[in-house]
């Protein structure tokens, strides 16, 4: 708060300064323009003429008038002046932000002395920061978008064209027609779930709010995903408190599905993955820890954007949709969503829900 007050009053006294000095010069000028026409006996400023002088009224008048228009003449023009040179720092700014406005998101400004424009100038400096990234991410987003929808459409256009030999033997033609069925199921998944998430970022009020029972729910998402991590030799701890919530159960349900699916995809075979589901006075706390490999600190900014993938390679399977998901309902329910992770240590997401 004393910062604030401090940058605040930094202002102020800037302005108050730069009016000061114009003040003090426009006076200096004006005292030295009187002093100098008084000398020359142009003016009086002894006392009113005598009455034989009445006629020299026009001739002391017009001095005052002559000294008046030059005193806002330099008034003028000292204070058109000193604000251009006031002004530079925001006609920095404004020159970057057109170039910003341009695609150039590698523009910097620096802007030292003022409190207020030192903050404007660091807070530029961190939206073309983030402008950036967004940039990049939208380039990922693109790349890894066409990666996911066209090699599923290729293999399926390859082994269909394959399909036609009738040399194949029956054996082969099985195998191909898997393969096909792999692939399309594949592409209807990344389209079902482009779909939902698009449907959920349109929607606003959650519908259909009803009491059912969280733990429950929980309990039965984790023996729906039984094969997947039964397959990989994994041991779940589950730890569910009894815990009513109001709200609409198949949009609570997204949230589980996606979040143990993640954990299962990222642990490591026999490894462990801790559930737990607690209500804290008005909020319930939902928590699902694996021992997979983390996230780094970058990954973990972006880990809830659309079609972000930490894992480049794709060596997991995935198309970057599960989390934003996730987020997008928890903030539909007006909880929160987040995460802690380190490299080689695991990751834990954590639910918060409003009662």
């Amino acid at each position: 708060m004393r910062e604030f007050i401090k940058k605040r009053l930094s202002l102020a006294i800037t302005l108050v300064m730069f009016v000061f000095v114009v003040l003090v010069a426009t006076f200096l000028v004006i005292g030295g323009s009187v002093a100098l026409l008084q000398h020359l006996d142009i003016i009086s400023l002894s006392g009113p003429p005598a009455p034989n002088t009445r006629g020299n009224n026009g001739k002391h008048l017009f001095p005052l008038f002559i000294l008046f228009s030059l005193c806002v003449l330099l008034g003028t023009s000292l204070t058109a002046f000193f604000s251009k040179k006031a002004l530079n720092p925001i006609r920095r700014v404004i020159d970057a932000t057109h170039k910003v406005a341009g695609g150039d998101f590698s523009v910097k400004v620096e802007i030292k002395g003022i409190g207020e424009l030192e903050e404007l100038s660091a807070s530029f400096n961190k939206m073309t920061q983030e402008l950036s990234s967004i940039e990049t991410l939208r380039s990922d987003f693109v790349n890894n978008f066409s990666h996911e929808f066209k090699t599923p459409i290729v293999s399926v256009r390859g082994f269909a064209k394959l399909l036609k030999d009738n040399n194949l033997t029956e054996e082969e033609r099985q195998e191909y027609l898997d393969i096909i069925i792999t692939e399309s199921e594949r592409l209807a998944a990344l389209s079902n779930n482009v779909l939902t998430l698009s449907k959920y970022e349109n929607l606003k009020i959650v519908p259909d709010k009803a009491p059912f029972r969280l733990d429950e729910q929980i309990r039965r998402t984790i023996v729906l995903m039984d094969p997947k991590w039964s397959a990989k030799d994994i041991t779940v701890n589950v730890e569910l408190d009894k815990v009513i919530y109001r709200g609409n159960e198949d949009l609570t349900q997204h949230i589980w599905l996606n979040l143990l699916d993640n954990a299962i995809k990222f642990s490591y075979r026999g490894g462990l993955i801790n559930i737990t589901l607690v209500k804290v006075n008005d909020e319930i706390r939902f928590v699902i820890q694996d021992g997979g490999p983390g996230m780094d600190s970058h990954s973990q900014i972006h880990i809830f954007d659309k079609f972000y993938q930490a894992d480049t390679s794709h060596t997991v399977k995935g198309y970057g949709l599960g989390l934003p998901l996730v987020k997008r309902i928890v903030e539909l329910c007006g909880g929160d969503v987040y995460v802690q992770s380190n490299t080689g240590k695991g990751s834990i997401f954590t639910v918060v829900l409003p009662c």
